[in-house]
């Protein structure tokens, strides 16, 4: 019994192994929104009048509906450092005597001395460094129209390699004022933006601990 366990582990192992898993992702849901049809807000079509493609002739392309597109230029850089330093010390020092005994027992004590010496020293540093740079370019979806007229927006990019596949993701929330007429917003100007790069396959498994290795130091006290 035990060796049709450990043969259906395996091969568990083996087929997971197989099959190329999606990454967990934390941006907004859904990623991408199909647009409502049009003649629900402007009107029906005509002979010449089409309405899924109509705009108005002074209005601009800037995305506004469910479904436009809008490309973000990804530019981010964060870059945090931290440093301390904590210095402790301390030092105690008794010095006893016994003085001349007599016509007491015990008399062997007389001019005993005994001293006692104590120091204690911490010298603590610490330093910590972190930079990160990030560019790129994805083009996004509007899922959700905001009552005061921002939008929420959100979308994925998926690269496929031999190795593997790569995803790009972005969502937050845009102010229709800071998109061009090329309907482009720099990163920088999203609201709450959730930016992801992952991948997965072997090359980026090797990079992870296996769950046996996780085990072991969740509790190792080094």
């Amino acid at each position: 019994m035990m060796r049709k366990l450990i043969s259906l582990g395996f091969t568990m192992a083996a087929l997971s192994g197989c099959v190329a898993t999606v990454p967990p992702t934390a941006v907004h849901q859904p990623m991408t929104m199909r647009p409502q049809p049009r003649e629900a807000l402007i009107g029906s079509n005509g002979s010449i009048y089409n309405t899924a493609s109509a705009r108005p002739l002074f209005e601009d392309r800037r995305a506004r509906f469910l479904g436009d597109i809008i490309t973000i230029n990804i530019a981010e850089k964060v870059q945090a450092s931290k440093q301390s330093e904590n210095i402790a010390n301390r030092s105690h020092t008794v010095d006893a005597g016994v003085p001349t005994l007599d016509g007491v027992p015990f008399k062997g004590l007389s001019n005993l001395s005994v001293s006692a010496n104590d120091t204690s020293k911490f010298d603590g540093k610490g330093s910590n460094s972190s930079t990160a740079d990030f560019t790129s370019t994805i083009t996004v979806t509007v899922i959700e129209v905001l009552p005061n007229g921002n939008l929420l927006v959100s979308g994925e990019k998926q690269i496929g390699l031999k190795e593997g596949e790569e995803f790009v993701r972005f969502s937050g929330v845009v102010n229709p004022n800071t998109i061009t007429t090329a309907n482009t917003v720099q990163s920088t100007q999203v609201a709450d933006a959730r930016i992801e790069y992952k991948a997965n396959g072997f090359i980026n498994d090797t990079q992870v601990m296996g769950w046996l290795g996780k085990f072991f130091l969740s509790f190792l006290p080094l």
